[in-house]
């Protein structure tokens, strides 16, 4: 072990050690509510076992497959036939190779997605990065690591924890891609994304993402996979995956729970 440590490595092990204390005692406090409280569905409310959504809400849960882009995912309302791009991946090509996501963005999935990301609601991680590692079995199977898309530190205080750390963690355990969680860094902090246009969005994470100095050659020659929440118009990843290409990854591909999916375009 270096006799010395730089002061990046030891801010970066005091983060890692209060997110781990403050996940503990959401953990703790949880448990303890959930054996006096009975777990109630996180859509409609009612009384549920388990993970957090009961049959009925599953249910109403809209999981995307084939057919579909297979650059950005978006799915097709019928088969155009084998590797036909979506308009969308043809005026704007990502600089991502591909995405994948389990569900649409719909009410239900808006709803897990903001327990997960603002209730403190780690439960449903289980769940949904499962739901993530089925939608991106193609993807793990070729990859080398995955990169959850960073907050800033503020937000990170303030929140207590990356809902897309979380994810990413349970996406590896089930397809035993390690998760390089420091490797990329938001040097900057943003306004939140919800409420922009695209030109803003884009705007707004320009020069956001970094690839720390000591992490480069981890990410040289390497297939990487983003981990986010949701996919909207694609802003966030799409700086995330120039960042990581300029420090020579060899492939960045995009895997998230949910996607925005506007209404019934067909491929061009």
């Amino acid at each position: 072990m270096d006799a010395e440590a730089s002061p990046s490595s030891i801010a970066s092990h005091l983060r890692r050690a209060l997110g781990a204390a403050r996940h503990a005692l959401a953990a703790t406090s949880r448990l303890v509510l959930d054996i006096a409280l009975p777990t109630l569905c996180v859509s409609c409310r009612e009384p549920v076992n388990g993970e957090g959504v009961c049959a009925a809400c599953w249910a109403k849960l809209s999981f995307i497959a084939p057919p579909f882009c297979p650059r950005l995912g978006i799915p097709f309302v019928y088969d155009p036939g084998p590797d036909l791009l979506s308009m969308e991946a043809i005026a704007n090509p990502p600089a991502f190779s591909r995405a994948r996501s389990a569900v649409r963005y719909d009410d239900v999935a808006r709803t897990l997605v903001h327990a997960l990301k603002y209730q403190d609601r780690t439960d449903l991680a289980p769940a949904m990065g499962r739901w993530m590692a089925r939608a991106g079995k193609e993807l793990l199977g070729e990859a080398d690591m995955l990169v959850p898309v960073p907050l800033h530190w503020r937000r990170g205080w303030s929140r207590r924890y990356n809902q897309s750390g979380a994810l990413a963690q349970v996406i590896s355990r089930h397809s035993g891609v390690k998760v390089a969680s420091e490797a990329l860094r938001r040097v900057r902090a943003t306004e939140q994304q919800i409420g922009l246009s695209r030109p803003q969005r884009a705007s707004n994470v320009q020069g956001a993402f970094k690839v720390a100095a000591d992490r480069m050659a981890d990410i040289h020659g390497r297939r990487v996979i983003l981990i986010d929440d949701v996919l909207t118009t694609g802003a966030t990843v799409d700086a995330c995956a120039r960042v990581l290409l300029r420090a020579k990854a060899a492939q960045v591909d995009v895997l998230t729970f949910a996607r925005v999916v506007e209404s019934h375009k067909a491929p061009i």
